[in-house]
């Protein structure tokens, strides 16, 4: 297990954060951050519509110059654990 003091630890607790914010953001507020962290259902049941969604990839493509491609397995988008994932593999 590791400690609090653990850098990477830190730094993906800090990117699972704000990655809940942006889904929440993307939602209108529909879902809290604490919400979207916490889910333990696929985003989309808690409420993420097609349009939130689609927002949600517009967000993430700006804050972490990455590129979704929709065309290919989008399942990462479910979960903030998937998002961050799916963001830190990409950078």
């Amino acid at each position: 297990m590791r400690s609090t003091g653990d850098p990477g630890a830190e730094r993906d607790r800090m990117l699972k954060e704000r990655l809940a914010e942006l889904v929440s953001e993307s939602c209108d507020g529909e879902i809290t951050t604490a919400e979207a962290l916490e889910a333990t259902v696929p985003l989309p049941y808690l409420g993420v519509t097609s349009l939130a969604q689609m927002r949600l990839i517009d967000a993430l493509e700006r804050e972490y110059g990455v590129e979704i491609d929709l065309g290919g397995d989008v399942a990462f988008l479910d979960s903030v654990d998937g998002l961050a994932a799916w963001v830190s593999a990409a950078r």
